[in-house]
């Protein structure tokens, strides 16, 4: 049974998705939509501090209680055309006080102006730099993990399999929130997915944007390319994975398949479902108790690995 909480999140992410998504929109006003609705207030002992990733703009966020050699690398969602460092500030320092870790957020470049692959190259940048690098001073990583949520959640997977290809250090772990992981995926297929998820008032429009969004991204590349598209990865040498997605949200099938392939390759993961839950509900954590509850098995998990 969800929260009480849970339907007033549920209320203002159907106005937040109206706002966001309308075809009628510019890309600059939806970037300026989502800069708006999801700018949460952070408390007051977090420091943030602008970072030259190698090239790469990025923030480092800190916490007093954070342990500068166990270092998070997040790339945040938004379908690789929206969203910001400023749209995820609250969710990397939620999953930072959870880990008691350090995070880079980085600030990968944005189709439609950069096609792929150019976010999967500054991924790579900034996994080599925080292997490098802490928040203070250059120093090597104890453990460094990959997170992302939504296209961001692709993005890590991604980064992971470059990461292989390219013969750049292995993270310790790679963390996916609702991980976009099939940009090739038709309006045929995602129309029989999210019919029962509260937030989308219209499933035709979220599918539409979607669309939108993966063609600004993928350019003239096959969308079927691992890199793209993850779900038809070969995962072999790939470090454990920890899944989290929502069973009524649309891109929920992307998790599973995503799983399904990658222990078939012989990687741990953590695959977990959680019932009634849209679409990234982790950003609304501590206000919505499930959200805070992912995010508490996100902190548990890295720490046991780190």
């Amino acid at each position: 049974m969800p929260s009480e909480e849970y339907h007033q999140v549920v209320e203002a992410m159907k106005s937040q998705a109206d706002s966001m998504i309308g075809t009628e929109l510019s890309i600059a006003e939806q970037r300026s939509a989502m800069e708006a609705g999801f700018s949460f207030p952070l408390q007051d002992d977090i420091s943030l501090t602008a970072v030259d990733a190698n090239g790469v703009l990025g923030e480092w966020t800190v916490l007093p209680e954070s342990d500068p050699n166990r270092r998070l690398l997040y790339v945040h969602g938004g379908g690789y055309v929206l969203g910001s460092i400023g749209t995820h500030r609250r969710l990397v320092a939620d999953i930072c006080r959870a880990a008691g870790c350090v995070a880079l957020n980085l600030d990968y470049r944005l189709a439609p102006e950069h096609v792929f692959p150019a976010a999967v190259d500054d991924a790579i940048t900034g996994l080599e730099y925080i292997w490098a690098n802490g928040p203070v001073e250059p120093g090597e990583a104890e453990a460094v993990f990959v997170g992302g949520d939504s296209a961001g959640g692709g993005l890590m997977l991604a980064t992971l399999l470059a990461a292989r290809e390219r013969g750049v250090r292995m993270p310790t772990g790679g963390i996916g929130l609702s991980p976009w992981a099939d940009l090739a995926a038709g309006p045929e297929e995602l129309s029989a997915f999210g019919l029962e998820d509260p937030t989308i008032p219209d499933n035709t429009t979220a599918i539409t944007a979607s669309q939108g969004w993966a063609a600004m991204y993928a350019g003239d590349a096959d969308r079927s390319d691992p890199l793209l598209s993850p779900v038809f990865a070969d995962y072999d040498g790939i470090c454990p994975l920890l899944l989290q997605a929502g069973a009524v949200e649309m891109i929920c099938r992307d998790t599973e398949r995503v799983a399904a392939r990658a222990r078939e390759a012989g990687v741990e993961v953590v695959e977990e479902i959680w019932d009634d839950m849209f679409h990234v509900w982790q950003a609304f954590a501590p206000m919505l108790p499930e959200g805070q509850q992912a995010i508490d098995h996100i902190g548990e998990w890295i720490r046991d690995r780190s």
